[in-house]
């Protein structure tokens, strides 16, 4: 993660499609009429935690760090805590592009003038994640205002993302800078249906991040791991 002033626009174009391309079958076909029934009473019963489910579960913070964090590096005020339920750690944010580690074709010196080949955590096979590919959050820095370690979390940590009505899985892969909060990869962007241009893209707010404590996974490159383990967890957050 780098530290930058980012002129951020909300993508709402092709935001539908990509959201309905990751819902599953039962929430994704076509219905008329009440003969199928609405996508959320599909979702219900099939028991797809949704965006509001989760959101619902978040809407009071017990606030768990020391301080408050910044959204960005040029940002006037630190409005931002950390907040903790029993289960797990949330912050409520805009959303900057972390598209550091594995040199791609999205990810790279050209496309991104801040671009790292390396990220917090590594791969099983011992390499750089691949921001392009995996959609990873970024936790701030290990500090006096908050320490992400101290709270059941590290590098694999399995995270809810929300935004609008979509929710994505993912987990923890890197690390930023000790004041700052609101970032995620290329991939988690582009699966929430926001813009992943790591110069122009991104959410100026309304991101809600949830980290689920104790919920490592292995490996953490596993995108199918992170979305059942998720799927799971989500379930049991909001007592389904």
């Amino acid at each position: 993660m780098r530290t930058r002033m980012l002129a951020l626009t909300s993508a709402a174009c092709g935001a539908a499609l990509l959201g309905a391309a990751a819902l599953p079958a039962s929430a994704s076909g076509s219905s008329s009429g009440s003969a199928s029934g609405s996508a959320q009473e599909q979702e219900a019963d099939a028991g797809v935690v949704t965006a509001a489910d989760l959101l619902a579960e978040v809407r009071a913070c017990s606030r768990i760090s020391k301080g408050r964090y910044r959204t960005d590096a040029g940002s006037a005020k630190a409005t931002v805590p950390v907040c903790g339920t029993r289960d797990a750690v949330f912050w409520k944010a805009d959303m900057d592009i972390d598209c550091d580690g594995r040199k791609t074709r999205a990810c790279n010196r050209k496309t991104d003038p801040y671009f790292l080949p390396e990220t917090a955590f590594q791969s099983s096979r011992g390499e750089p994640l691949d921001s392009a590919a995996l959609p990873h959050v970024v936790v701030p820095g290990p500090s006096k205002v908050w320490d992400y370690r101290k709270a059941g979390l590290t590098g694999g940590s399995v995270v809810a993302v929300v935004y609008r009505d979509r929710v994505r899985y993912g987990v923890i892969g890197d690390t930023g800078p000790t004041g700052i909060i609101g970032e995620a990869s290329y991939a988690m962007a582009k699966t929430l249906g926001i813009d992943p241009d790591p110069s122009t893209g991104g959410a100026e707010s309304g991101v809600t991040y949830i980290a689920f404590k104790n919920s490592r996974i292995s490996p953490i490159e596993s995108r199918a791991r992170a979305q059942s383990r998720g799927a799971a967890l989500a379930r049991e957050f909001v007592g389904r």
